[in-house]
């Protein structure tokens, strides 16, 4: 009997995801040369994916089946440069200065930058740290699911992962808008400067993206990513609830250090509610995955 390739719940959403963006980067175009770039993405992502799905059945089925856990994460990597071609040409910054209000409330009136600095160097460097660590979420959950012998779930994390995480990057055309730190240079800092903060800095000089701050896709992904593990990994709450409390520090951190607003932590939570109701919806529904 033959049989034919199949596409996971995790590739779907990318394909969607792919083809939402050359599809509204028509009505962009008078902000970023975008010309035909996404479509060209879109048919470079449809072309890994099918070859993806054919090879697990054509090739050594175990090596294709491992490079599907995996690849959803390379091509999420390819999303969020992606939204780079969204910059626009210029900010008005009115949500900027709608947003700051809120943080000086948090910040100064609250008191969360006196507390935090009052251990001195420990806790900003802390909170620094968990916002560098966002990039390794990912291939962590997908480990942590890995290592409690439960990779027949794997599609279903990482589509709470991508939900999480996607819908962010989903939304930053229609709200472009500028980090606090550049919007407000001099404005609201820490006054604790750490290795992992000028390290932080650096790597957004370098390789951050520039069309939007909201909602907060550091955010989002550290939620969701948690969300996932609760609801997969019952049995492991220790593990949901250790990523919960990260996930909440990454929230924290995006304020404190100035890469976001706390609107955009609000968000990117909202955000990941989304990731949480579709896990819910899919817990109720049998594994499809090998």
């Amino acid at each position: 009997m033959r049989i034919h390739p199949r596409l996971r719940n995790s590739e779907w959403i990318l394909l969607v995801f792919f083809s939402y963006v050359a599809v509204i980067s028509v009505w962009f175009q008078t902000r970023s040369s975008l010309r035909w770039l996404p479509f060209l993405v879109l048919a470079a992502a449809v072309t890994l994916i099918a070859a993806l799905a054919v090879g697990e059945v054509r090739g050594p089925r175990w090596l294709f089946n491992y490079a599907r856990d995996w690849a959803p994460l390379a091509l999420t990597l390819t999303a969020y440069r992606e939204m780079d071609w969204f910059t626009p040409t210029h900010y008005n910054y009115r949500l900027e200065n709608s947003w700051v209000a809120w943080d000086r409330l948090v910040l100064d009136r609250w008191g969360l930058r006196g507390a935090l600095e009052s251990s001195g160097a420990l806790l900003p460097g802390y909170f620094e740290f968990c916002y560098l660590l966002v990039y390794a979420v990912a291939p962590f959950t997908i480990a942590m699911v890995y290592a409690c012998n439960k990779r027949e779930l794997v599609d279903r994390v990482v589509v709470l992962y991508l939900i999480g995480t996607l819908t962010a990057y989903a939304l930053f055309p229609y709200f472009p808008s500028a980090p606090p730190r550049t919007v407000f240079p001099g404005q609201d800092l820490p006054r604790v400067l750490t290795p992992f903060r000028e390290f932080n800095l650096w790597l957004l000089r370098g390789y951050g993206i520039h069309s939007s701050v909201f909602p907060s896709a550091h955010v989002s992904s550290a939620f969701a990513a948690a969300w996932a593990l609760m609801l997969f990994l019952p049995e492991r709450r220790w593990l949901g609830w250790g990523v919960l409390v990260y996930a909440m520090s990454v929230a924290v951190a995006t304020v404190y250090g100035r890469y976001h607003y706390a609107a955009d932590a609000a968000a990117g939570f909202g955000v990941s509610l989304l990731a949480a109701a579709s896990g819910k919806w899919q817990t109720a529904r049998p594994s499809a995955q090998d």
